[in-house]
């Protein structure tokens, strides 16, 4: 599994083997210091884990953006190209994995290993953990302790075969048959493209990328946590229907779950949560969005994006505590507090994919601005036709989480192969996962 998962991730660029192999060696050395009984600095080899994790994930992906922000064009000269270094393929997760594998075993070390392991044996499995080929170059983000202990002799007989075949076809679906037909209509988002669209398919086209980044990522996350069954490893849930979610907290409990969770473990509850009143926890909460924002991508329009979910949190958590008032609980008041907070989060994604903030505002005031213009109606109901499943699903599962009965399982069984259908017969364009860029 470790020379397969090496193999993958040098198959497009063997040089950058190197860092992730640093990467796995040091990360693996501290945590075996941190192991030592009578080591006396294990918090200060914490630290230096942590820096050192953040150090380089700050090189290789922040440098530039910063030096283009403080160098660029200083005194008349621009020194901001010095800095322009490539971006290693998975470094936004593989250094989350470094950070999750130093500080649980310095929190819970015994609790992972059961037993006290050789430095080599360590660095097997920290190779197989930070490294593991179905979610390293996009997730989901694996917590150290929830992986450390799956790593042992696995039986043929154990694969959950059934489950693992579906996962795999709903994840390829969205992927291939959803994100990627629509990849190929929403380029109109781009300027020139949307300022020859109506305000009705510019609107349109929202939604249709709200779709597409779901379908997207929540694709990958399922062929990642379906090849990982088929292996005898878990991941984690990345997504769970993040759609209908009522609320601003729901949905981030919700949408991308890893890393919220991992946001919170180490980020959120160490700077103190909502423990020490409530300005403090309206300052991390900001933060902690802020900088969640950033880990997104090495633009200042990522921690907008960021801010801007981080505002809605602090608005919603404000009005809660001091205007508590209850809505009906009924179909229509779920429906209508959904419909915001979809909008918002459908609006916020302008920032994912406009190139930066000025024309995502452009983009908003060309609605305003074309109300006359002819509608595409031939874009329009492409987009409908490979938004509305995605809509469906999220539909299925708002009454999943309702119902208490059974599913049928020729029902299921049905739905599946037609999916394995459509794969074959539907598929889009081949285009790259969204968040391989991050």
């Amino acid at each position: 599994m470790v020379g397969a998962s090496f193999y993958f991730y040098a198959y497009s660029d063997p040089w950058l083997l190197i860092l992730l192999l640093f990467s796995i060696f040091w990360n693996a050395s501290i945590v075996y210091l941190i192991q030592l009984p009578d080591f006396k600095s294990k918090k200060a080899v914490l630290a230096l884990g942590v820096v050192l994790n953040l150090t380089v994930l700050f090189f290789f992906k922040y440098s530039g953006l910063f030096a283009k922000t403080f160098l660029g064009n200083s005194q008349g000269t621009d020194l901001h190209w010095i800095f322009l270094i490539p971006l290693p393929i998975g470094i936004s997760f593989y250094t989350f994995h470094g950070i999750s594998m130093v500080v649980d075993f310095y929190r819970i070390g015994p609790e992972i290993l059961k037993e006290k392991i050789s430095y080599p044996n360590l660095i097997l499995k920290s190779s197989l953990y930070i490294n593991f080929f179905p979610q390293l170059v996009a997730g989901p983000i694996v917590k150290a302790k929830e992986f450390f202990p799956q790593i042992k002799a696995k039986d043929f007989k154990d694969i959950p075969w059934l489950s693992a075949t579906k996962i795999l076809i709903l994840g390829y679906f969205l992927k291939t048959v959803i994100a990627d037909n629509l990849n190929d209509l929403t380029f109109v988002i781009d300027f020139p493209y949307n300022s020859h669209h109506s305000s009705f398919a510019l609107i349109l086209l929202i939604f249709g990328y709200s779709a597409q980044i779901f379908a997207d990522f929540a694709g990958y996350s399922l062929i990642a946590i379906g090849t990982a069954l088929l292996f005898g490893y878990q991941l984690p849930t990345n997504f769970n229907f993040p759609y209908i979610s009522s609320n601003f907290s729901e949905f981030w409990r919700r949408w991308h779950i890893s890393l919220s969770t991992w946001l919170r473990d180490y980020l959120y509850i160490p700077l103190g949560g909502n423990r020490k009143g409530n300005l403090r926890t309206y300052i991390n909460l900001f933060l902690v969005m802020a900088l969640g924002g950033l880990w997104h991508g090495a633009e200042w329009r990522y921690m907008v994006w960021g801010i801007g979910h981080g505002l809605l949190l602090l608005l919603e958590r404000f009005l809660e505590q001091n205007f508590p008032f209850s809505l009906p609980k009924n179909k229509i008041t779920f429906f209508l507090k959904g419909l915001f907070v979809f909008l918002c989060v459908s609006l916020l994604w302008l920032l994912f994919r406009l190139p930066n903030f000025e024309k995502a505002v452009q983009y908003l005031g060309l609605i305003g601005s074309n109300i006359a213009l002819a509608t595409d109606w031939e874009l329009c109901s492409f987009l409908l036709f490979f938004s509305i499943p995605v809509f469906l699903y999220h539909g299925y599962g708002w009454y999943k989480e309702r119902s208490t009965q059974a599913s049928n399982e020729w029902v299921s069984v049905i739905g599946y192969s037609f999916l394995l259908f459509l794969i074959v017969l539907n598929r889009g364009p081949s285009a790259s996962f969204i968040y391989f860029q991050f």
